[in-house]
């Protein structure tokens, strides 16, 4: 159920709409004000080019999460692949096995 919630960023008020619990959607907002007021505080820039600086920082951060995440899809694939692989031949020596030991039966 989406919910209202006030929060507060760079000292001005939005209302927001989430289906997100409130004390993550304020969790959230402090983060981001967080980053505002040390990007204005460190280049002494304004609230909205602290705004920019904090949103390229988000993106690059989104960015580089995105590749980890492709690059850990791709391991765990190839480790699947592996382990089937693994799967096929044990089942191999398996039937080798098996015909192996019935041929010494019948003799």
């Amino acid at each position: 159920m989406n919910e209202k919630i006030k929060v507060t960023v760079a000292e001005r008020t939005f209302l927001l709409t989430s289906s997100d619990e409130e004390s993550y959607v304020q969790k959230v907002a402090e983060s981001v004000d967080e980053q505002i007021r040390q990007a204005a505080e460190a280049s002494h820039a304004s609230t909205l080019d602290a705004a920019i600086m904090c949103a390229m920082n988000l993106a690059d951060n989104f960015f580089k999460e995105q590749e980890k995440s492709e690059h850990l899809r791709q391991q765990v694939k190839q480790y699947l692949d592996e382990a089937n692989q693994m799967k096929q031949e044990l089942s191999e020596a398996k039937r080798e096995i098996f015909r192996l030991s019935s041929g010494k039966d019948k003799k």
